[in-house]
């Protein structure tokens, strides 16, 4: 397995859950007990930058999506690439954690859509649950390990939107967590059988580019048995040309970068896109399942 797959799967394997007991059952059904009551401690920087990145006005009156998501992702240029942040598994005790300190290129997405559809503290946190977690069920099982689920698991944030750019996208089945040996990536979560549609990085081109989006979401396919992309992060169109806005891993890198789009993906097996939809209005008016940080 090369480096950028096992790092990514050091960032699944350290995920965002719930405070459950520590020898929870591996149910798919079951749930995070009290999780009304969960509590978000954030360290002093991140709180202070919650605050300030909740002010963003856009620069029209109704902004869209794409506007939204280059205005707020561009303020955490910089910030240093940090895996292993999150906590917790299937079995050990979970906790759902808010940290801009670091950020690896899956919280980064979570965390900046998140921020779209939020205007306070309190609405932040009831977002990330409702991104991170299928149902907003805050539980190990429930979590959006995979890219993909954004668009195919629980209610669906996001369109897969690949097969639109272009008629050269490909259809691959796969059974997520599952590896080629038939052991698992994540153990107690079930293998989920799903067709992963993606552009082969040869077949994109200015056509495939004029229909992207700023603000779409890309996942950087691989084929590995029991995965769908091993790398994430933003198409954004600059001065200087469409940059892919992502968290780096990359040794001479390490922090939110923004990488020359073209140059990035014609080094990789191909891309998946998906686009945000709409701030969710029944998100915003229900309370929400984690207190307001503190």
């Amino acid at each position: 397995m090369n480096k950028m797959a096992t790092l990514f799967l050091a960032s699944l394997l350290s995920g965002c859950a719930s405070q459950v007991p520590a020898q929870q059952s591996l149910d798919p059904r079951a749930r995070a007990p009290e999780q009304q009551h969960t509590r978000v401690a954030m360290d002093p920087l991140t709180a202070d930058k919650l605050r300030a990145l909740l002010q963003i006005q856009p620069q029209q009156s109704s902004a869209d999506i794409g506007q939204m998501n280059d205005l707020i992702s561009r303020e955490f240029l910089q910030t240093p690439y940090a895996p292993n942040k999150l906590q917790g598994s299937a079995t050990l005790a979970e906790k759902l954690v808010v940290d801009f300190r670091g950020l690896d290129c899956f919280t980064y997405l979570d965390y900046v859509e998140a921020l779209r559809q939020s205007s306070d503290e309190a609405g932040f946190i009831n977002n990330l649950v409702q991104i991170r977690y299928i149902n907003g069920e805050i539980n190990f099982l429930n979590r959006r390990h995979f890219f993909s689920d954004w668009a195919h698991a629980g209610q669906p944030m996001a369109d897969d939107v690949t097969a639109l750019l272009g008629a050269d996208a490909v259809t691959v089945a796969k059974h997520l967590n599952q590896k080629a040996d038939g052991g698992h990536y994540l153990p107690g979560l079930p293998v989920a059988e799903r067709d992963i549609t993606y552009i082969p990085s040869a077949r994109i081109d200015q056509r495939v580019l004029s229909h992207l989006r700023t603000g779409d979401y890309i996942g950087i396919y691989t084929p590995l048995s029991g995965l769908d992309v091993t790398h994430t992060g933003l198409f954004i169109r600059t001065a200087k040309g469409p940059v892919l806005r992502n968290a780096s891993s990359k040794q001479n890198q390490r922090v939110v970068i923004d990488s020359p789009f073209m140059e990035y993906v014609h080094n990789v097996p191909g891309i998946v896109v998906l686009r945000a939809r709409q701030a969710s209005v029944q998100a915003q008016q229900h309370p929400p399942h984690s207190q307001a940080p503190g």
